[in-house]
């Protein structure tokens, strides 16, 4: 399926709702889109890799970062800084392919306030217990870090008005195929077609 102008889609999610695991799922499925990955101050997990995941860096050069503008946002959460590279994504859309930025609500209210554009998707799961559950299953953070998550998850929920496309993730396939008719449907808006000649031929 090929589209015709680029789009910004914005995802987050409280941790532990199954975001990353359903945007690897969208890029999976689709070539038209390219990923931006941000830049942290937070560490590896055992499964992740630099460049890939994240660009791991350390404290002093995001805040460099920060002086410098080279984010398009950025946001303090759980006690790390997380960043979207501001030429990253412009290079991306440059090329007429769609972006897909995994971020936290935070950096999300930052890019509805800078930018005029954009489809904003939440991903939550079916409840705080469940949520919680999926966390512990991580084996990654201890229970202090558990808690600060989980604090956080019930602040960033209230915001999910703010969102165009909130999706449940209570089972993976049914929230990857709604993922998937979220960004279908997207380009099957009529102002993603800029002639007629672009969807059908004309004698």
């Amino acid at each position: 399926m090929r589209f015709n102008k680029g789009k910004l889609f914005v995802v987050s999610a409280p941790s532990g709702a199954g975001k990353t695991t359903l945007c690897n799922r969208l890029l999976g499925r689709f070539d038209t889109i390219g990923y931006s990955v941000s830049y942290t101050t937070r560490k590896p997990r055992h499964d992740e890799t630099d460049t890939e995941d994240y660009y791991f860096v350390d404290e002093t050069a995001f805040k460099g970062m920060i002086d410098r503008d080279e984010f398009l946002e950025w946001a303090q959460v759980h006690g790390n800084y997380y960043g979207t590279s501001r030429i990253r994504v412009e290079e991306i859309l440059g090329t007429g392919r769609d972006v897909l930025l995994d971020i936290d609500p935070k950096g999300a209210r930052q890019l509805r306030e800078k930018l005029d554009y954009g489809i904003y998707i939440f991903i939550t799961a079916p409840s705080m217990k469940d949520l919680r559950t999926r966390l512990v299953n991580r084996r990654t953070e201890s229970e202090e870090i558990m808690k600060v998550r989980l604090d956080n998850a019930r602040e960033e929920i209230r915001h999910i008005h703010e969102y165009d496309y909130i999706i449940v993730n209570s089972e993976i396939n049914k929230a990857t195929n709604e993922l998937e008719a979220v960004y279908i449907a997207e380009h099957l808006k009529a102002d993603t077609i800029e002639t007629i000649e672009d969807i059908m031929e004309v004698d």
